[in-house]
């Protein structure tokens, strides 16, 4: 045995850059299409029942110069419009299809109001207990913030999310996610050990704008799973049986198979916007079934949450979506969005991956919000 030779797994070692193999601007597009196939642990889950479409396609979509300049890159994958269960738009880019699932990145952020929304309706959890309360082996950077603050990405502490740093928290998380190797000579952490060592010596957002932290929302789901008795694996059954997805759900997860919460799930374009449906259903599902809350969803539109500065001071953080009153919604960092529209039942899903270093350009997230925003506006064909 002594003759066996091993090496570091080639698409999640950090490499001089800093970053995993899959994740370098050269192989990001492959990553992205391929994370659900990459990570080291995960789940996948299919619906008994699927939400079928119907097809009538609004031709004006097509033309829309925004549309022709998003989908005309060489940055796009996918986009996806329904209205209500009618599909009245769909273009891939050539190396991608209908059939393909994508990584949603941080668009996994939004099951978290689906199932905080119907633990505080049924009366299991109060937003303003605190985050020591049900989890008293957490770290000094959530143990005294509100629940709904934590929602609200509402409190500072030592985890920073800019990517443009080698040396960021949320690129260091992956590693306790499995979504690249420790450091040579460390062990294996698990999600739970490392959120424990995130510190705060003041928890106060003093700036008004939502500090962005990707742990807040695996810190939420862990409360979830404490006050409710229930594996997040459950959570996640309901949900996607509820939406009626078509293909296979997948959602990484760490070594002991708690689902990353923050960004781990990848499905097809189709079957993210049967998922959008949710909420422009009031949290119903295809069956009826009560998955997340109306009253839950008012809240987050209400915009009570930290605004973003101008120019898009009109758009709020709260109950872990971005609104702008009307709309809700959330992006995907690298290059994905997922926008619904309650009053129109519009659900816009986009998919793309940026090509630039650090995958992250706001200005282009806000032309993609516009970009559907305007198609939530028009009138049927």
């Amino acid at each position: 045995m002594n003759d066996l030779v091993t090496h570091p797994n080639p698409d999640l070692i950090v490499g001089p850059d800093l970053r995993e193999s899959w994740n370098t601007a050269d192989r990001r597009r492959w990553g992205f299409h391929n994370l659900y196939r990459i990570t080291r642990y995960g789940m996948y889950l299919r619906s008994r029942d699927v939400l079928a479409l119907r097809h009538r396609i609004y031709r004006r979509i097509g033309d829309m110069d925004e549309v022709r300049r998003l989908t005309g890159t060489t940055m796009f994958s996918a986009m996806v419009v329904l209205r209500g269960d009618t599909l009245i738009y769909e273009k891939y880019a050539p190396d991608f299809g209908p059939d393909r699932p994508h990584s949603v990145m941080s668009i996994s952020k939004t099951a978290m109001n689906l199932v905080i929304g119907r633990l505080v309706a049924d009366g299991k959890l109060d937003l303003s207990s605190r985050v020591k309360d049900h989890l008293p082996e957490i770290g000094s950077g959530y143990a005294e913030a509100t629940i709904q603050d934590v929602m609200d990405m509402n409190i500072v502490n030592s985890y920073d999310e800019d990517y443009s740093d080698p040396f960021t928290a949320a690129l260091i998380h992956e590693s306790a996610m499995g979504w690249r190797l420790p450091p040579e000579g460390t062990s294996d952490e698990t999600d739970r050990e490392f959120l424990c060592t995130i510190t705060s010596d003041d928890l106060t957002n003093h700036s008004g704008e939502p500090q962005y932290k990707s742990s807040s929302t695996d810190v939420v789901g862990w409360i979830a799973e404490r006050v409710s008795g229930r594996p997040l694996r459950d959570f996640f059954i309901d949900i996607v049986e509820a939406a009626g997805l078509q293909d296979t759900f997948y959602m990484s997860c760490d070594r002991e198979g708690v689902p990353n919460l923050n960004g781990g799930i990848s499905m097809t374009a189709r079957d993210l916007a049967r998922y959008g449906l949710l909420f422009a259903r009031s949290g119903r599902g295809i069956l009826g079934q009560e998955i997340g809350s109306q009253a839950f969803i008012d809240a987050t539109r209400a915009q009570t949450g930290p605004r973003y500065p101008a120019p898009a001071d009109h758009i709020t953080y709260g109950n872990q979506m971005r609104t702008n009153g009307r709309w809700v919604g959330h992006g995907g960092w690298g290059g994905q969005f997922l926008f619904v529209d309650p009053e129109s039942e519009t659900v816009v899903v986009f998919y793309s991956v940026l090509e630039n270093e650090d995958a992250s350009d706001w200005d282009y997230q806000q032309e993609t919000i516009a970009m559907a925003q305007a198609i939530s506006l028009m009138e049927p064909a």
